[in-house]
């Protein structure tokens, strides 16, 4: 079994950079991945057997944030929802090569439009100066559209909770911002193949430099891997643990449209240092609109 290492969706400090009591927002992540990998084993009866797959992912995860007037321990109390849709298109080739007999070739291919699963979440953040951090945690809810034998599920097809920690610490005098995350995943079985995925660790860090108020640029990495292995009926390849670190650059660009503040940002990636996962390329497009504000006087 190959997999994706799970798309590692950004924590948000936007809300809190400058924190407004009761405001709702909704934030748009739209992650697209391409990616492949390959491996050939020499048989002991000679020969050879190899496979390849090939996939290309988009998931689109608009994402409503309310920043409720609830103070937990000195910090804004925002709850979040998350909606996933998206295609997947996967091509998969197993080529066995005996000598002096031939070869032969079995292929499958998948595509297809499908809804994901929702992600409930709750997150306190925090202010001291120009530092900005908060804690979060959030459960994806196995309600999505999943059918077991299929390559292209969008769905998990399980329970997860997730516990987050990120922080961003933004000097406007200099123009320097500083940014980390870093998650735990804990994972429920997927009752349909009776395969339990390992508890994931998600690593996140970011710096920029703010050319304006209206434009930023800088490098980001991340890295995922897997504090323990994956486990049940399912697991026919053993603990299979995955590993990716990828690096690249991010810009953002904000905008009003009208009244309205618009805060846009474009992040690559690229991938390397990969264990049991696809290898490629990532791309976020991610757009912020706060959808009401309450007035200050009212």
């Amino acid at each position: 079994m190959v997999g994706f290492a799970p798309p590692s969706k950004p924590v948000t400090l936007a809300p809190f950079k400058s924190a407004v009591s009761d405001q709702i927002g909704t934030t748009s992540p739209n992650y697209i991945y391409s990616g492949d990998t390959s491996s050939s084993e020499d048989l002991p009866f000679g020969g050879s057997l190899s496979f390849g797959v090939d996939a290309d992912l988009f998931l689109t995860l608009p994402t409503a944030i309310w920043v409720t007037p609830v103070d937990v321990l000195g910090g804004d109390l925002a709850l979040t929802g998350t909606f996933v849709a998206g295609h997947a298109d996967l091509d998969a080739a197993l080529t066995l090569a005996i000598p002096g007999i031939g070869e032969g070739t079995a292929a499958l291919s998948d595509d297809r439009w499908a809804i994901g699963d929702p992600v409930l979440g709750a997150l306190v953040g925090w202010h001291t100066g120009n530092l900005h951090y908060l804690v979060s945690a959030s459960a994806n809810l196995p309600i999505g559209d999943y059918e077991a034998g299929r390559l292209s599920n969008i769905s998990l097809n399980r329970w997860a909770g997730d516990i987050t920690g990120a922080a961003t610490w933004l000097n406007p005098q200099i123009g320097i911002e500083l940014s980390g995350v870093a998650g735990v995943t804990f994972n429920g079985e997927n009752n349909e193949t009776d395969y339990e995925t390992g508890t994931e660790l998600h690593v996140e860090a970011a710096a920029v430099y703010h050319f304006s108020p209206a434009f930023s640029a800088g490098v980001n990495v991340y890295h995922y891997q897997q504090l323990s292995g994956d486990s049940g009926r399912g697991a026919v390849l053993g603990d299979f643990k995955g590993r990716v670190t990828a690096l690249g650059p991010t810009v953002s660009a904000n905008f009003h449209l009208g009244p309205v503040p618009v805060a846009t940002t474009l992040r690559y990636f690229h991938e390397f240092n990969v264990r049991n996962r696809l290898e490629g390329d990532v791309g976020w497009l991610t757009i912020s609109i706060p959808l009401w504000v309450p007035d200050p006087e009212s």
